[in-house]
């Protein structure tokens, strides 16, 4: 499959100081595929799907590499032509619905402004679309819930608008950040098969960020598991799942724990690989210091 979005040799680092956030990243996601980030916290997954959308922090500067979206190169464009590209061709499912959503703000406006600002529909057929993705997404009542504010609903509720804003414009690519991290466990499970719903019905690409590898297996058909900001391995999922080849996803994979054997001991991951792992970046991370 053709890839829609490419990156190569992605490097970002603290601007003010000599810290390497990222690491010559590089992957790709093909039209219509799912492609799983996981990794601890801090390995970099966020900050991987923030610079594809160009909404990295302030402080992080990106030193090399390319970023291509539908075959465009997202770095060399002047700041809003990079802007235009992305708004019309990528989207957000952010991790917290509540804090994503303006609370002062009703939800209808929330989701109309992506189709008056993107697409340049008037507001009576951005409306109309509104109430069509909240339907969509399983909501019984869309006129209540587009003149309701986000603290007058469920955060399940809150979650399913997010996804609908997501999908408002026809996005090619949508970056979704932990997106059930904020729920408990039976919305989450309700959010991840509409999650799944949706992509398959738009044929949407979509770069998955998560810790959980019992949701990667369920939704994803790639993945690229990341230390520190750096690729260690990337697979198929049923490649990753048989034969993890990189010590640390073997290792990822046997923390993981196991619903099928209840009350067994979790299983941590062992010092001695992440040590190893953590001794090889710091001397690359010499060398690139060195040359700066």
């Amino acid at each position: 499959m053709t890839a829609f979005l490419e990156i190569e040799n992605l490097s970002a680092s603290l601007k003010r100081q000599r810290v390497r956030m990222l690491r010559s990243v590089s992957l790709s996601v093909a039209a219509g595929e799912v492609h799983g980030l996981v990794g601890e916290s801090g390995a970099g997954k966020s900050m991987i799907g923030k610079a594809v959308l160009g909404i990295l922090p302030a402080a992080l500067a990106i030193d090399e590499g390319e970023i291509r979206l539908d075959g465009e190169d997202l770095l060399a464009m002047r700041p809003a032509d990079r802007r235009r590209a992305i708004g019309a061709k990528a989207a957000l499912i952010p991790q917290d619905p509540l804090t994503a959503l303006n609370p002062s703000h009703c939800i209808g406006p929330q989701i109309t402004g992506r189709l008056v600002d993107i697409l340049g529909w008037d507001k009576r057929k951005a409306d109309m679309r509104a109430r069509e993705l909240l339907a969509e997404v399983n909501i019984d009542d869309p006129d209540r819930v587009m003149a309701s504010y986000p603290f007058e609903l469920s955060g399940g509720m809150r979650q399913r608008v997010l996804i609908a804003s997501a999908f408002a414009a026809n996005p090619k690519l949508i970056v979704a950040d932990e997106p059930t991290t904020a729920l408990d466990v039976t919305v989450q499970k309700q959010i991840l098969k509409l999650i799944r719903e949706m992509q398959a019905r738009h044929g949407t690409a979509m770069l998955f960020v998560t810790h959980d590898l019992g949701v990667v297996s369920k939704i994803c058909q790639r993945l690229s598991v990341l230390y520190a900001g750096k690729v260690l391995e990337q697979a198929t999922i049923a490649e990753f799942f048989a034969d993890p080849k990189h010590a640390y996803s073997r290792a990822l994979l046997a923390a993981t724990p196991k619903y099928t054997d209840p009350g067994s001991s979790l299983v941590p991951v062992d010092s001695s690989v992440t040590d190893l792992v953590a001794a090889e970046i710091e001397a690359v991370d010499e060398g690139w210091r060195l040359a700066r």
